[in-house]
Parts: structure tokens; sequence; C-alpha cells
């Protein structure tokens, strides 16, 4: 009961955490766009309205227009939730090699020491080590009914890893959302750019008499950026959504493993 008090108190936390940095990213991106990229000194003349200077990337990275704060909205994002994520999943996946801890585990309750079991468990600590706690307990409270059939006791002990693990998985999987968001979002933010920055430059050829080549070159160069920008950073998305969510299917995994073993062990000893 405590351990789920504490799993929603931490949901409750990221949740806070996840609303307070979308706000803030997206103020970041326009002083960065404004400031750094809007720099006076990256322009020919110290004037952001003319081209930039030879060579100069954050000039022409400025050039993108307006879609490009949203965009580096979305990159802070992906990075932001990219560290808390490996934080967070990390820190579940436990201090010690789960293989180990489950063989351990496995020894421990053959002999019957559930004190040495559930300090291997303090020690191992993450989702592993507090689903099988959890489990271990059930095990030990199963163990001493002797008004329940084996079978029986068997289901319960099962149906408290399946709620266990339940308990567990939010937390693995909270914020992932955002990330699986921004891979499709930057894409068509990127889009967006472009086709705002083709009509910019088929304007600038529909004039009449020459084509203004200035604003053409601004209008092609918007167009561009924005695609790049949005491609990459749905690519970055892409890329730790993936990683993340094979990381929670292994995590899972070791968790299904341990709880099968610890069911199979109390199969094997219990009459």
């Amino acid at each position: 009961m405590e351990n789920a008090v504490t799993e929603k108190q931490e949901g409750k936390m990221k949740s806070m955490f996840a609303a307070i940095m979308i706000p803030l990213a997206l103020v970041a991106a326009f002083i960065i766009f404004k400031f750094v990229l809007g720099n006076p000194a990256n322009f020919e003349g110290g004037d952001p309205e003319n081209n930039p200077v030879a060579g100069n990337y954050l000039g022409m990275v400025y050039k993108g227009g307006l879609i490009v704060p949203i965009l580096i909205t979305l990159l802070i994002l992906v990075i932001t939730f990219s560290i808390e994520r490996f934080i967070t999943i990390a820190n579940a996946s436990g201090k010690g090699n789960t293989n180990e801890f489950i063989r351990n585990m496995r020894a421990m309750l053959v002999a019957g020491d559930f004190v040495g079991a559930n300090a291997a468990c303090d020690e191992q600590r993450g989702s592993v080590g507090n689903v099988v706690k959890s489990v271990l307990h059930k095990y030990d409270e199963v163990s001493k009914d002797s008004k329940m059939e084996k079978d029986q006791k068997i289901v319960a002990i099962q149906k408290e890893l399946e709620e266990a693990t339940s308990l567990e998985l939010p937390m693995l999987e909270q914020n992932l959302v955002i990330l699986a968001t921004i891979a499709s979002i930057a894409t068509l933010m990127g889009l967006l750019g472009t086709v705002i920055g083709m009509i910019r430059a088929f304007s600038a050829l529909a004039h009449a008499g020459a084509p203004d080549s200035v604003a053409l070159a601004g209008g092609i160069s918007e167009a561009l950026i924005n695609t790049a920008l949005g491609i990459g950073t749905s690519a970055v998305a892409i890329i730790v959504y993936n990683y993340f969510t094979t990381k929670i299917d292994k995590l899972t995994y070791t968790i299904d493993e341990a709880g099968f073993s610890i069911t199979q062990t109390f199969a094997a000893t219990q009459k």
C-alpha cells in the first residue's frame, strides 16, 4: 500500500513536470530565436532584415521564420523528456544484475529464507525489486494460510504479480506519449513551414517584371530550413521513443520472469 501511494505521488510530480516544462520550453525557444539566432551580428549591416553573413548558420536558421521557434520548442522537449525518461528507467532497472537477482531469489525461497529475500529486494530496488517484494509478501501470506488450496494460492500469487506490475508500468511509460506526439508533430510543423516558405517564394515570382531575388531566396531558405528542422527533430524523437519502449519491454519481461520463477518455486516447494 505504501508503495502504491509513493507511485501515485511520483506520477503527480512527473505530470506537473511535463505541464511546467512545455511552456518553459516555448519561452526558451522564443528567447533563442530572438536573441541568439536573431542577433544583429549574424546579418549583413547588423540588420536581421538583411541576408545572413556568409557562412553564418545562426542567421540562416533565423530566416526560417516564426515556425522555427516552435520547432526549437519541440526539440527542447525531446531532449528534456529523453533525459527524464533515461533517469527514470535507469532507476527502475535497479542496482544489481537482474538475472543474478532472480537466481538468488529462487535459491532463498527454496531455502525458506524470506528475510534474506526481502533484504535482496531492498538492495536491488527499482521496479523489479518493488514487484518481487510485493509478490514475496503474498507468497509468505498464502504459505501460512491453511484454508486455501494449493491452486488457489498460486492464483493469488499470480494476481499479486499482475497488480504490482500494473502499478509500475504507468510510471515507466509516463511522458512517452509526448515523445510519440512530437515525432509526428515535428514533421507536420516542418512541412507547414515549408509550405509558408514556398508561398513566399512564388509570391516573389508572381510580381510583374523582374522577380524580387531577395524575397525569392528568403522564401526558399525558409522552406528548406523548416524542412530540415522538422525532419531532424522528428528523427530524434522516433529514435529515443523506440529506445525507451525497448528498454521498458525488456524490463517488463524481467518482471514477468521473476514472477514466473517465484510461482514455480512455490508450486515445487509447497504441498
